[in-house]
């Protein structure tokens, strides 16, 4: 035998071993199933507790798929890796997680295994839960204990190798989690570090707030609340990344939190909408006030000058006589330019401030332009009709060319037709 083929077999030996050692660590034991807790084990004031802290955790948007039973679990999540399918917490013992123990609960949330000792994929965000406290925790396994059993087992996670064997998992938590508790930052003040600590606990904000490495773990350091993507949107950044022309203040923040709407910014759509619906309008108002003074504390020291750059911003409106401008002044100016007249139902937030408008990608405009806001976070808000089988790709493209250049002062989007034509075929309704 040659000296190469020695060499390879040697390697090859090695890269066994290895992989038989990283076996045996993986390997998690399996927690004994209980019978479902009862609701007399468990005080109304915990029951309260927990129902907060699971419309901060959003479990209800991530856990609900559309036309199903709250919580039994089903929702689609699209990943470079595959699809991911949300898990049954409703307390069902066969299929959902009835026959938990408060121990398996915490294990799952802490170090995402589950209690028959299978690996979770970061889809269900446990490196921001791991971050919660004992206390909370304890409240929230109560709160979904109480709730309706739902006999439902969702679809099967089908990932593409070898992403697909969850013992890897092992080796992905080894380099990317950070098990908790939040420790408290003394720099700052109570109010803050309850806000950091709800915002980055069962808050989750991370988690579609940042960006994401090549294995889908979450870009620390400098990237940590810059920006991120969520099942195609553009997802703004929280810190002073922001595109937002007028940087976020503290009553900004809790009026887009409470209603969805803040008026220096703009109204809620996409993804933010059902969390705005389900969890953070739920909130009471000193958690709202907490996450407000830690978001703030992000934002660079611009001045707040939105109601004269949006009263400058409807006079050119007005003044504009553009094939963008025309287009704008018959399909949009009724709701969005309004100086006079009678008032609309919902809102009239000024397209001008919007930040979308300001961002590098255009997707999050072209998403709401073809298909409108039929959803608002909060009823208030009213809704926005989609144009898509009232304007075609050039037309669209006009009108946000338009509040793109002549509005937002930036440099028109490259290739934008092109680009309306692949989110217009990619969100197109197939049913």
């Amino acid at each position: 035998m040659n000296r190469w083929k020695k060499r390879a077999l040697s390697l090859s030996a090695l890269v066994l071993a290895a992989g038989a050692v990283l076996l045996v660590f993986s390997l998690q034991p399996e927690i004994a199933p209980v019978a479902p807790p009862q609701a007399s084990q468990f005080s109304a004031e915990q029951i309260a507790r927990g129902k907060t802290l699971a419309a901060l955790g959003d479990c209800k948007v991530c856990h609900t798929r559309t036309g199903g039973q709250v919580d039994a679990g089903g929702m689609a999540f699209n990943t470079q890796f595959g699809t991911i399918y949300s898990s049954n917490i409703t307390p069902d013992v066969a299929t959902g997680i009835g026959s938990w123990s408060y121990p398996a609960f915490k294990r799952a949330m802490r170090y995402g295994i589950n209690r028959e000792g299978h690996y979770l994929y970061p889809a269900f965000p446990y490196t921001s839960f791991t971050l919660t406290r004992d206390d909370d925790l304890q409240d929230l396994y109560a709160w979904l204990m109480v709730q309706p059993a739902v006999s439902y087992r969702p679809p099967k996670t089908e990932l593409h190798f070898p992403f697909n064997v969850r013992q890897g998992m092992f080796a992905w938590n080894w380099l990317f989690l950070t098990p908790g508790p939040l420790p408290v930052n003394p720099q700052h003040s109570e109010e803050w570090n309850r806000g950091a600590y709800l915002g980055e606990s069962l808050g989750h904000c991370s988690a579609c707030h940042s960006p994401r490495n090549l294995a889908g773990a979450e870009k620390g350091g400098s990237h940590h609340l810059s920006g991120g993507i969520v099942d195609g949107w553009s997802v703004p950044a929280l810190n002073s990344h922001s595109p937002a022309p007028i940087a976020w203040n503290h009553q900004q923040l809790m009026q887009f939190m409470r209603t969805g709407f803040a008026s220096s910014h703009g109204v809620a759509a996409g993804p933010m909408a059902p969390v705005i619906a389900e969890g953070l309008s739920q909130l009471p108002e000193d958690d709202l006030r907490a996450i407000a003074t830690w978001l703030a504390s992000f934002q660079p020291p611009w001045p707040d000058h939105g109601k004269e750059v949006s009263i400058q911003a409807e006079q050119q409106m007005m003044l504009a006589n553009s094939p963008g401008a025309r287009q704008f002044a018959g399909s949009c100016m009724a709701c969005h330019a309004q100086n006079t007249g009678p008032k609309l139902y919902g809102v009239r937030p000024s397209l001008m401030l919007n930040s979308n408008l300001y961002s590098d990608s255009p997707d999050n405009l072209i998403r709401i332009v073809l298909d409108g806001i039929q959803h608002p976070a909060t009823p208030e808000l009213g809704s926005m009709p989609g144009f898509r089988y009232q304007l075609n790709n050039q037309q669209i493209a006009v009108l946000l060319n338009y509040l793109r250049t002549d509005l937002a002062q930036r440099a028109s989007w490259p290739d934008l037709q092109n680009r309306i034509e692949q989110i217009r075929q990619q969100t197109e309704d197939k049913s």
